[in-house]
Parts: C-alpha cells; structure tokens; sequence
C-alpha cells in the first residue's frame, strides 16, 4: 500500500509541475501578446486620437452679407525616407516603415483628411537607386501610403529623390514625375497650393532649372490675374483662378541663416540650433528665395529638409512652418501637420506620433516581467507574494 500511494504521490506531483509549466507558459503568451498589441497598434490609436482639427474661421463678409467658405482638411508630412537596398538593413526597414504605415493608416481612419500632401524625400536612396531598386521602393510606398480614393495625394521631389543639384537628371526628375504626376499648381474649395521642385532652384541657368522657373512666372502671370478686379485681355484668355492667395509648398526650406531662432521639443537640438545653413544645400539661396516671395505672394509657406520644425516670418506676415520627419529613423518624436484652410483663412495644429523610446521602454518593462516570471517559475526567485507576506508576518510579530 506504501508504495501505491508514493506512486500517486509522484503522479500528482508530476501532474502538478505540468499544469504549473502550461499556466506559465500561458502567462508569457499573454504576455508577449499584449506588449505586441499595445506597442504596434493599440498605442497608435491612443496618441493619434488625441489630435484635432484646428478651427478655423470659414466666414467672411461680402458687401453686408456674410458668406461660409468651404473648409479644406489637409495634412502635412516630410521626409519619410523609405531605405533603399544599398543602406537599409531589413530590420531598420521593417521597424521604421510599419510605424509609418500604422501612423499613417490610423490617422486616416480617426481624422479624415480630405488631402495629404508630402513635402519631399520620400525614398533614402532615389538619388542613386537602380530601376529595379526604384521599383521596389514606389512599389513599398504605395502599400505604406495607401488611401482611399476620396482622399488624394500630393508630392514634391526632394533631394533623396532626384539627387541635389549636381546629381539631378532629366531622366531622374522624369522618373520620379512618372510615378507621382506632380502638379505644380493644384486648386481645390478655392484654395491654391503651388508645390515646387525647390531642387530645380539653383539660379545657374540649367536646363531643368530654366523649365522650373518658367513655370512658376507662368504660375504667377495666372495668380496676378486672379487678383485683378478687371482683367486685362491677357488674362481672360486662360482658366480664371480663385482670387486667393497661394500656400506654397516645397522641400528645401526659404533662406534663413541657422535654426538659431526656433524652439519647442521638436525643433532642432540646442546645440545645432547656430549652426549656419549653407544656401542651396541647407536652404534655398537668397535669391530664389527672393523670387519665391515675389512671384508668388504666398499667405503660407510649409517645408521639410531639416528635419525638425521650425517657425519663421519672412517679411511682414508671410509664415512658413518647417514639417519635421515622420519617421522614428529621423526623429524620436514624428510628427504632422493638420491644416483647416479656405480660400483666405488657415489654422493649423501638430499631431505627434508615439514617442520611439516609450514603445521601446515598454517592450523592456515586459521583457523584465517575463525573465522575472521565469525566474520564479524555476525557484531561481522568491515569488514576490511569498516575498511580501513574509515581510508582513515579520513585522507583525515586532
């Protein structure tokens, strides 16, 4: 009988580890489970939702009557830098554009944008990449940046794209109008946006230079008459546009010496803010910045390039906003811009995307908690409950 019963005290006991051993390896699923859920989705819709359109003033008076302006939703980001097969390891690739694609999907679903307009760089290596390379990354771009149809897309080129100056080709600069059909000038609810090849700004002459400087005097011949009350003959020859005054959008920032003058936690680090630009690698030169201004007159002026975000008054109340990355590669805390826009008014807010170093700390924090499970689960650790309650037993006794 002794024996029989040490035999089903082993089997008991067998039985016992087993289900203990099946209850933690459930718990580490849960566990790894949950982490994934809340880091690579769920922390998305949080972040995100806190976001809201700015408002924004949408009547104006005509003669003694007020009139409601149509109110365009748009959003603003810069440089996504999809990584090529030249400098991106597929790891950096598989973590950087999922947080771009899952941003981005999510504030398509919780905002609604009516337009989305992406101001350059949207490849690392276009500059250099092979016509299959190039395939592969606008085939990766249209799967990251997908959109429904009542939404649309606008791009300009960036340096990453075309290559600066120097590097730049018709037949890079062909490449890339292919794909995205750039419009230099795009009108939508009365609104004008006039989006610049600012690589194409160099002021030597070039022969893509001279067609991009043809086209924005051409852009400003059509803007100068649509501010005009009687138009001359010249001007009722084309398609009339709205009497309001351009947003313009472009890559390289306008001119301005450093980031010395921008702050907030998303603009450059202190330590780079006085660094000088230098023109037409940093920054447009003067002189096409000049002629920006001049030509076109615009109310607002949104760029990328930098990296980080940045506010500046050129003249007397003409703003233009730096967009900083929306990419974790480029930048701790991504960011976009909301814009409530009508044909004479703007108001615009920023969304930040999850902060980098918080998903990564939360992926710690349960890594920790699994080791610590672990460790438990093979008596390499008193269990936190025993730790405690012994701690209570003892000082109930002093």
């Amino acid at each position: 009988m002794a024996i029989i019963g040490l035999g089903f005290a082993k089997q008991n006991l067998h039985l016992f580890s087993l289900k203990k051993s099946q209850l933690l390896l459930l718990k580490l699923i849960a566990i790894i489970l949950a982490a994934l859920l809340f880091c690579e989705f769920l922390i998305y819709y949080v972040v995100i939702a806190q976001c809201n359109w700015p408002e924004v003033k949408a009547t104006v008076h005509d003669g003694e009557k007020e009139r409601l302006q149509p109110v365009l939703k748009a959003m603003f980001l810069a440089d996504t830098h999809l990584l090529g097969e030249i400098r991106g390891h597929w790891l950096d690739k598989l973590r950087r554009e999922w947080q771009m694609e899952t941003a981005f999907q999510t504030a398509l679903w919780l905002l609604q944008p009516e337009v989305v307009f992406i101001l350059g760089d949207i490849f690392d290596e276009g500059k250099w990449s092979s016509s299959q390379a190039w395939a592969d990354d606008v085939e990766r771009f249209h799967r990251i940046f997908r959109h429904p149809r009542h939404v649309q897309l606008k791009v300009v080129a960036g340096n990453h794209d075309i290559g600066f100056h120097y590097q730049m080709d018709t037949y890079k600069v062909k490449r890339f109008e292919k794909v995205f059909n750039p419009e230099r000038l795009f009108t939508w609810k009365g609104i004008n946006f006039v989006m610049v090849n600012s690589v194409a700004l160099e002021g030597d002459g070039c022969r893509i230079c001279s067609k991009a400087e043809a086209e924005l005097t051409g852009i400003s011949h059509k803007l100068n008459c649509s501010r005009e009350e009687q138009p001359d003959s010249l001007c009722v020859q084309g398609k009339q546009l709205p009497a309001s005054a351009p947003i313009l959008l472009q890559h390289f920032p306008l001119y301005r010496r450093s980031d010395a003058g921008c702050s907030g936690e998303d603009a450059a680090p202190p330590g780079e803010r006085d660094l000088p630009f230098q023109e037409r690698y940093d920054v447009l030169s003067r002189e096409a910045s000049q002629k920006l201004l001049w030509w076109l007159q615009p109310r607002l002026v949104l760029s990328g390039h930098t990296h980080s975000a940045c506010e500046v008054l050129h003249g007397a109340n003409t703003l233009e906003i730096s967009v900083p990355s929306f990419s974790w590669r480029n930048r701790n805390n991504p960011s976009f811009i909301m814009g409530s826009v009508t044909a004479t008014e703007y108001a615009l807010s920023k969304c930040y995307l999850p902060l980098e170093h918080k998903v990564l700390a939360t992926y710690t924090g349960a890594a920790v908690f699994l080791v610590t499970l672990i460790l438990v689960h093979l008596e390499l650790l008193p269990s936190p409950f025993h730790f405690g309650w012994n701690l209570l037993r003892k000082s109930k006794r002093k």
